[in-house]
């Protein structure tokens, strides 16, 4: 018995452990609802039921070559331990999981039992986060080197063993209730390729000019997040697809260009930021919860914030551009990066929140939610890496910026709906216009300063300098690095140069 193990690597296709398994002529492709892990209270129901989605396309691609998707759920080692009661388990295939702190431990555990159970574990590697890492040196090339492999095509046609499978639970078996989304991005294989495919044909071709307002990156955007965090499209495979159309677009005249060549470069970059983050958390499973520099444990220590956790979640803090955009967001559980980032800095810097509270509750509302790029983010969004600008954004402006009309506020924001664009941006410096709509829960700069402040009185710190060098040495991208050598020689170079004459 071999078991083909999915967890966040829901495809046939480019699935380096599905095929590994399948050399095998007794294999169980399984896959493991964990109750207790959607009790977490980053999970929720909008993702389980893009899981669903994940779950029934992965089961007609397995059956097209001649096997279902066995349904388990449970707790994974009772589950394995009946499994191997009943067959007896050889070997056991599956990807590297770099996702959340429970599944972590979760993996710890089934290690330890499948070392006393004699049973081999292979987890091979599905993108390019490197497992045992111990400084970032030479990752770019190793991840590069990743991308470069050719996809992993499944077998033509496997035997079907007749494995006992279960139903999948409805999200109300999961204790799940739907958190007020309304429009869900469906999931699967075939509704990936579909969006890879319009996305570097047709969607895309703005998408460097329009990713940033929440107006136009509904749809310039590649919208692949939630397919990539749930491994219905592997990043090796978008990212050969992308650079296979960024030489078609090569061959073009400049009229057919257009914005194509920049807007694919800028979407390259961000694929590439994908791993990048991910390898953070893979080195460091609790920056989920801890801050990455200790020394800004001394800050946002105040327990009384109920009430501007409160208003900021329900998008009531009073600015129409962080209302607009936490709101969109919960009913349609996509928002694009600029506006999340937005929103983390203002309730950490604005409102003094703790990023550990809001992080989980954005975690939530999230589809695509990837552990990985997503605290490091709010990390960094929050000023807590030590390494990292500090980015303070002030939600007028960035409502002035990528809404200028207020269009996309008075989609989300129906009390707001008459106001003119005069004051659409700040409704309160009319007072008819806030009758509806809450008084700002904070003075906008006041609160900026301050929090300002706070933050760079302590990074003047000797012990923060100190320690930021090891958070650096750890997690710190080598390309500014590169780039600052490089420069660095070719002065040097020129002196050189200026003495010989």
């Amino acid at each position: 018995m071999h078991i083909a193990w999915f967890k966040r690597d829901l495809r046939i296709w480019d699935n380096e452990a599905f095929t590994n398994a399948c050399k095998s002529q007794y294999v169980m492709p399984l896959y493991i609802i964990e109750p207790d892990l959607w009790k977490q209270d980053d999970l929720s129901y909008r993702q389980y039921v893009f899981l669903r989605d994940c779950l029934k396309d992965l089961n007609r691609e397995l059956e097209k070559i001649g096997q279902k998707l066995i349904i388990k759920t449970g707790d994974a080692l009772e589950i394995f331990n009946d499994i191997n009661s009943q067959y007896g388990i050889k070997e056991i295939w599956s990807h590297q999981e770099t996702w959340n702190y429970w599944t972590y431990k979760r993996d710890l555990r089934l290690k330890d039992w499948f070392k006393l159970n004699n049973i081999k574990w292979n987890e091979v590697t599905q993108n390019g986060v490197i497992r045992g890492l111990k400084n970032r040196d030479g990752w770019s090339k190793e991840w590069q080197k990743r991308m470069n492999i050719l996809p992993y095509k499944p077998p033509k046609k496997t035997k079907d063993h007749k494995f006992n499978s279960e139903t999948i639970p409805s999200p109300k078996q999961l204790s799940l209730n739907n958190d007020g989304i309304e429009i869900f991005q469906k999931g699967g294989r075939s509704e990936g390729l579909e969006l890879l495919k319009s996305f570097l044909y047709k969607r895309g071709k703005n998408y460097s000019k329009e990713m940033s307002s929440p107006l136009t990156a509904y749809r310039s955007s590649s919208r692949l997040s939630t397919h990539i965090a749930f491994g219905t499209l592997s990043i090796k495979e978008i990212i050969q697809e992308t650079t296979s159309r960024k030489k078609e677009i090569q061959k073009l005249s400049n009229a057919e260009k257009n914005n194509w060549p920049r807007s694919i470069s800028t979407f390259s970059s961000r694929l590439r930021w994908h791993c990048h983050f991910i390898q953070k958390l893979e080195d460091e499973p609790d920056i989920e919860f801890k801050n990455m520099h200790s020394s800004y444990n001394k800050l946002r220590n105040e327990s009384d914030y109920e009430f501007f956790f409160e208003s900021w979640k329900k998008g009531l803090t009073g600015y129409p551009m962080v209302d607009a955009c936490m709101r969109s967001l919960i009913r349609t559980g996509w928002l694009n990066f600029r506006m999340r980032a937005m929103l983390m800095s203002f309730a950490s810097y604005h409102l003094w929140l703790p990023w550990q509270i809001t992080s989980k509750y954005l975690a939530s509302l999230f589809t695509d939610y990837e552990p990985g790029i997503h605290y490091a983010q709010s990390q960094m969004q929050s000023g807590t890496t030590g390494i990292n600008a500090i980015r303070i954004y002030n939600p007028i402006k960035q409502g002035i910026d990528h809404d200028p009309d207020g269009i996309f506020i008075k989609k989300w924001l129906p009390e707001l709906r008459n106001v003119p664009k005069k004051y659409i941006h700040k409704p309160w410096e009319d007072i008819d216009y806030i009758k509806e709509y809450n008084p700002p829960i904070v003075e906008e700069l006041e609160a900026r300063k301050a929090a300002a402040s706070k933050v760079y009185k302590l990074r003047k710190e000797k012990s923060h300098k100190i320690e930021s060098s090891k958070v650096y040495i750890k997690h710190g991208s080598r390309k500014a690095r590169m780039k600052k050598v490089k420069k660095q020689v070719k002065i040097k170079k020129v002196e050189i140069q200026k003495n010989l004459f």
